[in-house]
């Protein structure tokens, strides 16, 4: 698939801890919406990134671990590879883990700057995970993370234990009325695939 007009530069981040008996062949064929849209033709030929800064998709086996820091060039359409790519990888998954993408409008330069208009930047943060307690035991991690780390800037680490136990509370409801609720086979929406988004542009991330 040719995409070198596409007006996105799309940047696919994050690491994901997979479990033991998961080889290298398992894993293409998870990573199939990636690198197909790419338009390779094995995760080989389009593991690497559109910078070569950037490592581009790598497998480690000894750590059992996926990494990925991996830019392309696309459309709007690459939104639809990421279902498919959360559901594939919540079956190889070990733990729960993030992955960051961010679409960079390429068209975008410092006229349309300088006249007002805005980018059509995005950003997604996905979640797979084995089960959706290890997908909310991820987005629990971050969430602290995030909250800790605004927090510190006014109060001491040691006085922030009880933020976290409230952070604690509200992801123990949620998971309570998952596991209540009839529909246990199915995670709610936003599990495995968006969990969020915002506007913005953000800096592309580089081990």
């Amino acid at each position: 698939m040719n995409h070198e007009d596409a007006p996105f530069e799309i940047h696919v981040h994050g690491d994901v801890k997979l479990r033991a008996d998961v080889g290298f062949d398992a894993l293409q064929d998870a990573l199939k919406p990636l690198w197909k849209y790419a338009g390779a033709r094995s995760l080989a030929a389009g593991a690497a990134s559109l910078y070569e800064d950037e490592p581009g998709i790598r497998f480690d086996p000894q750590e059992h671990l996926l990494q990925m820091c991996w830019t392309l060039q696309g459309d709007d359409d690459f939104r639809q590879q990421l279902d498919d790519l959360c559901m594939n990888l919540n079956d190889l998954s070990a733990e729960g883990s993030q992955i960051e993408v961010s679409f960079y409008d390429a068209e975008f330069d410092e006229e349309d700057e300088e006249q007002g208009r805005e980018s059509r930047d995005d950003f997604l943060l996905l979640f797979v995970g084995p089960t959706p307690a290890a997908i909310m035991q991820a987005q629990r991690n971050l969430l602290v993370e995030d909250v800790v780390a605004l927090m510190e800037r006014h109060f001491d680490g040691a006085e922030l234990g009880g933020v976290v136990a409230e952070i604690d509370k509200l992801f123990e409801g949620r998971y309570s009325a998952l596991t209540s609720s009839l529909d246990l086979g199915r995670p709610p929406r936003g599990q495995g695939g968006s969990a969020g988004h915002g506007g913005g542009r953000r800096p592309r991330h580089l081990h």
